[in-house]
């Protein structure tokens, strides 16, 4: 679709919609930025705009004669796709597309698109950085926090994407067709979103929907959902296992990562030269070797990146060591799956922060990983009470109620003993108390290094 003189209304004004106003403007789009919250001016939006003289922007209500010229809809992940004025878009079929879809429409090059729930930082970070050490055009984009279509106009033939997509995101795809797409894992989240396990999956998959036999799809070979999706697929399927020694794909193997093809047995890296913890940053590891080298970049090159990769910030983050005690940074742990990683990564006894924003998840998975491991479980936030009534229920009774993060923080350095280590792993979104996990865990540790 040429957009030049085209009516695009831009549904957000966050960070994705101020970065696809931006690249609207640049195609000569004619572009309305439209958002719900009344409380925002239109001159504190048009000031974010690198060129804002052929937009503007509607506050509050969006009436139905602004509808009726529009040629297409740019929704911004952060809006459900259920809303009522989503409907209106749907009946009068008018096009919506997501952030991801219009860069993709207007960009060049090869796309990889990583998804999963928990680790699509973390693989998307390692794969950006092989990508980056090996080609010269790259662009790490997409939930990771830069906009996709931000960096469109830089793009070339030979440029490689590496881009995190969410769920969100993907449930606004119509021709997104990556070159390399990977899901890591599927686990519960979202579902005050999505509502069903059901659903939140099937938008999952969609990263996958318009891939042909001439693209690759790598999918976690332990995840029995997607074990049984790879058979389904066009794209040429390839597993990576932490559990299961693989006749083709990747897989770990008494410490050393393998990468087996139909003609050759390849040695990725040994486990015990990486820079990063935890079992699942080893399968993050083999998703993005595996990515790297069905993208064409030698084993040594993968190697010598993988080797150089530390720890994505907020993601099992070392801190500091305070009088013998340890203080990682986890607060990109958002839903009781990545916690549950983040105890089973811990090598010594720990006092854990938890608690949050309440997506509706199930925490007795969660409480029944500390066995053994978590000596405290410091509670916050609007979940506090029902993650301790969930806790007592599996038996966990050393939890304790804070008010604020600060006091969390302070509550572990008296309960911890040289040795330990705190971990703020909250198994919660950071809403209500912060603006998001960046936010927290910048303020844990903040806390922390003063202490």
């Amino acid at each position: 679709m040429d957009l030049a003189n085209k009516r695009v209304l831009v549904f957000g004004s966050g960070v994705s919609g101020i970065a696809a106003a931006d690249l609207l403007a640049e195609v000569a789009a004619i572009t309305v930025i439209y958002d719900g919250n009344e409380q925002k001016t239109a001159d504190e939006i048009l000031s974010k705009l690198k060129d804002a003289r052929n937009t503007t922007v509607i506050l509050g209500n969006l009436e139905n004669e602004e509808l009726d010229n529009l040629d297409l809809v740019v929704l911004s992940p952060g809006v459900p796709t259920d809303l009522p004025i989503v409907d209106k878009f749907k009946e009068r079929a008018i096009p919506i597309w997501g952030e991801i879809e219009l860069a993709y429409r207007m960009g060049k090059g090869k796309v990889v698109a990583i998804t999963g729930t928990n680790g699509k930082t973390t693989t998307t970070a390692m794969t950006g950085k092989i990508f980056e050490d090996y080609f010269k055009s790259v662009f790490v984009v997409g939930n990771i926090g830069t906009p996709y279509t931000s960096a469109v106009l830089d793009m070339t033939a030979d440029t490689w994407i590496v881009a995190e997509v969410s769920s969100f995101q993907l449930e606004t795809i119509d021709k997104f067709a990556p070159t390399i797409s990977t899901i890591l894992n599927i686990t519960e989240d979202h579902l005050n979103r999505h509502h069903t396990m059901a659903e939140y999956a099937r938008v999952k998959k969609l990263v996958t929907a318009n891939q042909t036999s001439d693209d690759i799809t790598i999918l976690n070979h332990e995840d029995e959902q997607l074990r049984a999706f790879g058979n389904q697929l066009q794209s040429r399927v390839v597993f990576f296992s932490s559990k299961t020694i693989l006749p083709e794909g990747i897989y770990l193997n008494d410490g050393e990562i393998i990468l087996r093809t139909a003609k050759e047995e390849l040695l990725i890296t040994n486990i015990s030269d990486l820079k990063i913890l935890g079992m699942h940053n080893y399968e993050n590891v083999m998703a993005a070797a595996a990515i790297a080298f069905y993208a064409g970049i030698p084993i040594e090159s993968i190697r010598r990146s993988l080797h150089e990769f530390t720890a994505v910030e907020h993601r099992i983050e070392y801190v500091t060591e305070k009088a013998g005690v340890v203080y990682y940074n986890d607060s990109k742990g958002t839903n009781p799956d990545a916690a549950i990683k983040a105890v089973q990564a811990m090598n010594r006894p720990t006092i854990l922060i938890g608690g949050g924003y309440d997506k509706h998840s199930d925490y007795s998975k969660w409480i029944r990983s500390f066995e053994g491991k978590v000596k405290y479980l410091v509670l916050i936030g609007q979940t506090r009470e029902k993650i301790a009534k969930e806790a007592h229920r599996n038996g966990f009774m050393d939890t304790i109620l804070a008010d604020s993060l600060a006091e969390a923080v302070a509550i572990c350095a008296e309960r911890a003993s040289e040795g330990d280590a705190v971990l703020l792993s909250p198994a919660c979104a950071s809403w209500g108390q912060f603006d998001n996990y960046e936010q927290r865990g910048q303020v844990f540790k903040q806390i922390v290094n003063a202490l």
